[in-house]
């Protein structure tokens, strides 16, 4: 039986499908369009904020391991969905060259329907 929520459900995961394909392709105004700003990440205890766009991937580049060259989800878990937004419990992999596991993390992301629009709006990560 459908969940009332399936399409909800169904527009967060094509946001993460897209949000990591970006990461991965390098392609910075793809990644930011699956994004919301503001655009919020809580990690370290420090809540960090993008006002805009302007520095989101370079902040990316700048805090991952130097080898860094691919990313991958390991899984994501719907914890609970509405109409107009989506909690996921997520966890990933950072790669290097040779396929090398740079770290394994695990995050909280809220994905929201913005102005008709999927995105996500903030998350809170243990990676760096």
């Amino acid at each position: 039986m459908p969940n009332d929520n399936d399409e909800s459900i169904a527009a967060a995961k094509d946001v993460m499908r897209r949000h990591i394909e970006a990461l991965n392709s390098r392609n910075e105004s793809a990644l930011v369009a699956t994004l919301h700003f503001p655009h919020y990440r809580l990690t370290q205890g420090r809540l960090q904020t993008w006002e805009t766009p302007d520095g989101y991937f370079a902040g990316f580049l700048a805090r991952t391991n130097e080898g860094w060259k691919r990313s991958e989800w390991i899984r994501l878990d719907v914890i609970t969905a509405g109409p107009e937004k989506v909690h996921l419990d997520v966890e990933f992999n950072r790669y290097g060259d040779g396929d090398v596991v740079l770290g394994t993390y695990r995050s909280l992301w809220v994905i929201a329907k913005l102005n008709e629009r999927w995105a996500a709006q903030l998350r809170s990560s243990f990676a760096n």
